[in-house]
């Protein structure tokens, strides 16, 4: 039998680099970092990133933490 796959989304924060490059991180899973030379670069990493830190998690059986968007009004 086969494992279906199934997708989720995280947000990720991309912060370009004094000296070039991008420093990207994925703030709900703790220490989940990456770099890139480029910001397609960085996705790409962290794309990595966050699916062995999921793999990871599964093995070490960790939960992942609960997300949530919260809106704010301001005037």
């Amino acid at each position: 039998m086969t494992q279906r796959q199934v997708g989720q989304d995280f947000e990720v924060i991309l912060e370009p680099e004094d000296e070039g490059g991008y420093h990207i991180y994925c703030p709900v899973l703790k220490g989940c970092h990456s770099y890139g030379d480029t910001r397609e670069e960085a996705l790409k990493n962290i794309r990595e990133a966050i699916a062995l830190w999921l793999e990871s998690a599964q093995e070490l059986d960790i939960r992942i933490p609960e997300r949530e968007i919260v809106s704010i009004e301001r005037g």
